[in-house]
């Protein structure tokens, strides 16, 4: 892959805002719905993944992330599916993480490929990285997962402990009856590596038939009464430019975090958007506003100008914010991994 070919762009200095004034600077890219995972809360165990040619070439998805950084955009986050199974990753980590402008390149992964890579992502530019882990226990899981060895995401674990990102957290989805016996373990795990953990509410994005989401959900306040009653939890001001609302203890370095779509709404403050794989730049993660980039990038190839330009337009399309409801049929019919974890 080169992603150094020149592209036509008119280096202008331009901002993102959309009409409710909020700034957007933070921009989640999915670079392949596939993964070697097929967590409960995600996808299907059947799953039918997109042909190659639907999906953005590593190329374009070079082309978007440089179109961003153009506009004012300085963290990039690569999701998936999981992002470090797709063929070639590496040289795109590396052209991503050397775009001029740029603040901090961070990646999402299930840690299944961190014992081999986690010093390459350092190297490449990977400022900090989110490593989903919802169970300590062997069985439960492979449960969660329905394909995941927890020894070699803890090994992963332990190689990007090693290799020196600058920040490490753990995402962590609580399910009612599933895990949530667990929740203070998962705290003191993440006590005992120094690292961070937040803990995600439920988000109901595709129809899923391992669990019922209204009965599943727990909610941030809950696991929070949880975690007081073990350590006592002081909020803090810290912010890493996403949603996690973080709270610090006294005797150790490591924060939890809370991701509340459903209980305390955060898009009042909403500063990002996504690129979905198949090169959707979507407005909102709970609502369809969209814009298909990917038929600009193949009608107007190496045009960086005429993609700009689509972004800026687009943000008079963020809406307001989201109305999840676990209870309720999805209104929202893609599932996680195809909108980028």
């Amino acid at each position: 892959m080169n992603c150094r070919e020149p592209i036509t762009t008119d280096q202008s200095a331009s901002i993102l805002v959309d009409q409710f004034g909020r700034r957007v600077t933070y921009v989640r890219i999915s670079i392949t719905d596939r993964c070697d995972f097929r967590c409960v809360y995600c996808m299907d165990e059947e799953m039918t993944f997109l042909p190659r040619a639907d999906i953005l070439t590593l190329e374009e998805i070079s082309a978007v992330a440089r179109a961003f950084s153009e506009l004012g955009v300085g963290k990039i986050r690569l999701t998936g599916g999981e992002p470090l199974i797709r063929k070639g990753v590496m040289p795109l980590i590396g052209e991503v993480g050397a775009l001029p402008g740029l603040d901090e390149l961070v990646l999402t992964t299930n840690g299944s490929q961190l014992v081999k890579l986690s010093d390459g992502l350092v190297s490449a530019g990977v400022k900090r990285i989110n490593i989903s882990l919802d169970s300590l226990k062997s069985d439960r899981f492979r449960q969660l997962t329905r394909t995941g060895n927890l020894d070699t995401v803890l090994s992963g674990i332990d190689s990007a402990v090693a290799a020196g990102f600058k920040r490490i957290k753990l995402n962590t989805v609580i399910l009612k009856g599933r895990n949530d016996d667990e929740i203070i373990d998962l705290v003191n795990y993440a006590r005992e590596k120094e690292i961070d953990i937040s803990f995600i509410e439920e988000m109901p994005l595709g129809n899923i038939s391992s669990h019922d989401r209204g009965e599943s959900y727990c909610s941030s306040d809950e696991i929070l009464a949880i975690i007081s009653r073990t350590y006592a939890l002081t909020p803090t001001s810290d912010s890493t430019g996403g949603p996690s609302k973080y709270y610090s203890m006294a005797d150790s370095v490591s924060r939890v975090g809370f991701i509340s779509p459903h209980s305390h709404n955060f898009c009042g403050d909403c500063n990002r958007v996504r690129v979905t794989v198949e090169g959707r730049l979507l407005l909102c993660l709970g609502n369809e506003h969209s814009v298909d980039l990917k038929g600009v990038l193949r009608e107007y190839p190496g045009d960086l100008t005429k993609l700009k330009k689509v972004i800026v337009d687009a943000m008079d399309l963020k809406p307001e914010r989201h109305y999840f409801d676990n209870n309720a049929d999805p209104q929202i019919l893609r599932f996680m991994n195809t909108t980028g974890g």
